[in-house]
């Protein structure tokens, strides 16, 4: 199923955002930061990528919902959201 640039928006610049973070991890790691500030950025970039993951999914079940034949499409969806939950 092929979704809209547009109606994935929210979605990308949430990914924008978490690479931006995964790149602060690094550079903490090779600081050597401490394990707990490591911990919660780790925690929040997990969180983010899980939330565009589920604005993903929900975005392809609301266009299967509107696509009388896409069952097998929305079968698929719901497996992809329960492997996120």
């Amino acid at each position: 199923m092929q979704l809209e640039p547009a109606e994935l928006k929210a979605a990308r610049d949430r990914l924008v955002r978490v690479q931006g973070q995964i790149g602060g991890i690094v550079k903490m790691l090779d600081e050597g930061r401490e394990c707990t500030e490591l911990l919660n950025q780790l925690s929040a970039a997990s969180t983010a990528l899980t939330r565009a993951g589920f604005t993903i999914i929900s975005t392809g079940m609301r266009a299967c919902a509107h696509n009388p034949e896409g069952d097998a499409e929305r079968v698929a969806l719901e497996k992809a959201f329960m492997s996120l939950a």
